[in-house]
């Protein structure tokens, strides 16, 4: 019969007599018959396993809060005054990326945590995407061996190219802060500190909540500095891929009806008279185009985008009606017009490589705004974060560039300072020590003084001159159509950011 266990005394119905008092301990230890490390290792497991369900109890109310406001509208109170759910979707993603990446600040891995609630939070998001199916043909074998086709659900086909390429790009990113980890040539400081204040530069003054990047007086080796330019090389591939795929999903959003309502009759009066003149001439060069406007500040860069992406709203628009007497209609020729239009799209794909951190649109924000496609606005928030994240990157990796610069430049000319006072003191001491003939120092002139600056690097006048006849000549624009990273590619792929303060 089993032993009852109360109070620390163990009866036995067996026996009238007590037995002598036991520790919970070794009654646990003997009733599982095992040394007290045997017994140690269920328990532990137990404990593992109950841990693990609190943590998963948690997280099922948590992901049970998300998608009710999501469902809501971000409406708690039920009134429906809520936002449409691919809004509620598109918000909750752009909020958890800055949540996780605002902090951000410094070229070292993500902290365990917030790597592990940016991977379980995206994962709950990303998982509405499953769910958005469309009937495709298919056949199915009977018993009877007949072949019937039927209809069958599988994921939208845009949603099951992109997703898997974003969370790749995402991944690479992550993985591109990993290696960083345990670098020692560069090291950051408080902003307020004495080494913080002697570190701004023009490249940092602007960006206050930022700590200052600090390298050695030599400057970077040479290994450090290939490894920053490989991966600020591989961020830049990255940010490319996600920048294509965002504005290829925008330009499937549908445009609402209250950006077209807001808009001008024609391209003249979106452009204005200068603008529209530089760019229906007859030879158009988009980067000469672009240096003869004021992009000092970011609202004249934005002001500029919003008024070229007006037009080419327009002149797409005009095409597309065939109805000439109506108020769109204009009596430009419909090829003059893809022209223009070609035109106008060079220069947004220029303006995007200069100002990749250029905030959204006019035209964008009302996409987003009035998109109703779930699966449109996971895709188009998703490859935007990964875009600004790799954004940041680059422009911490060229920070730590920028610093490595400096303190190279610094230390060439005091070295150039000392070179020439020692040269000089060495030739005063070489020319009382030395004593050369007549004939050497003349045959040492003949010699250094026939070698010209293409004869040290290998040039000669014959080379020189052939190269200088084969000089390519610049491209003329034709108005082919190519696809967004065609363009990009043609375009000589991405540049890297400038400061526009």
């Amino acid at each position: 019969m089993v032993p009852s266990l109360e109070r620390g005394i163990s009866i036995s119905s067996s026996s009238p007599h007590l037995v002598e008092s036991t520790t919970s301990e070794s009654q646990t230890q003997d009733s599982l018959g095992g040394s007290p490390v045997e017994c140690s290792r269920p328990m532990t497991s137990r404990l593992i396993s109950r841990r693990q369900d609190r943590q998963q109890q948690s997280d099922t109310e948590m992901m049970k809060d998300r998608f009710t406001k999501l469902l809501l509208g971000e409406d708690m109170s039920g009134g429906g005054k809520g936002v449409s759910s691919a809004l509620a979707l598109s918000n909750a993603i752009t909020n958890l990326a800055a949540s996780i990446f605002g902090e951000q600040t410094k070229l070292q891995p993500m902290a365990p945590d917030r790597r592990a609630r940016w991977k379980k939070e995206i994962d709950w998001l990303l998982s509405v995407t499953d769910h958005i199916v469309e009937f495709v043909p298919s056949q199915q074998m009977s018993k009877d061996g007949v072949c019937t086709e039927i209809m069958v659900t599988k994921q939208r086909c845009d949603l099951l190219m992109n997703i898997p390429a974003l969370r790749k790009l995402d991944a690479m990113l992550i993985d591109t802060l990993d290696n960083f980890r345990g670098h020692n040539e560069f090291w950051y400081v408080s902003r307020d500190s004495e080494e913080g204040k002697q570190a701004r530069n023009d490249r940092t003054k602007d960006k206050w909540w930022l700590p200052p990047v600090i390298v050695p007086p030599n400057g970077l080796s040479e290994s450090a500095r290939r490894m920053l330019h490989f991966q600020k090389d591989s961020v830049s591939q990255v940010q490319k891929a996600a920048m294509a795929i965002n504005a290829q999903v925008l330009s499937e959003m549908a445009i609402p009806d209250s950006y077209i309502e807001s808009l001008p009759k024609n391209g003249r009066a979106s452009l204005g008279d200068s603008l529209y003149k530089s760019i229906t001439e007859e030879w158009f060069d988009p980067e000469q185009f672009l240096s003869t406007l004021d992009l000092s500040t970011e609202h004249k860069v934005l002001d500029v985008k919003n008024r070229i992406e007006a037009s080419i709203v327009i002149w797409k628009r005009k095409l597309h009606l065939k109805d000439n007497k109506s108020s769109w209609g204009s009596a430009v020729s419909l090829e003059k017009r893809e022209l223009f239009e070609e035109r106008a799209e060079t220069i947004m794909l220029l303006l995007k490589q200069k100002f990749p951190g250029l905030p959204q649109s006019s035209l964008d924000i009302s996409k987003i705004q009035y998109n109703k496609d779930v699966g449109h606005a996971v895709l188009e928030s998703y490859s935007r974060i990964l875009e600004s994240l790799g954004y940041t990157e680059m422009s911490r990796i060229e920070d730590v560039l920028y610093a490595d610069s400096l303190a190279r430049k610094q230390c060439t000319a005091e070295e150039t300072s000392d070179g020439g006072k020692l040269a000089l003191e060495t030739d005063s001491e070489s020319a009382r020590s030395l004593n050369y003939s007549g004939e050497e120092s003349v045959k040492l002139d003949i010699q250094y003084s026939s070698k010209t600056l293409l004869d040290f690097i290998g040039w000669s006048d014959n080379s020189t001159k052939g190269q200088s006849e084969k000089l390519p000549k610049s491209p003329k624009l034709t108005p082919k159509k190519f696809s967004y990273l065609e363009k990009l590619e043609n375009l000589n792929g991405f540049r890297s950011p400038k400061d526009r303060h």
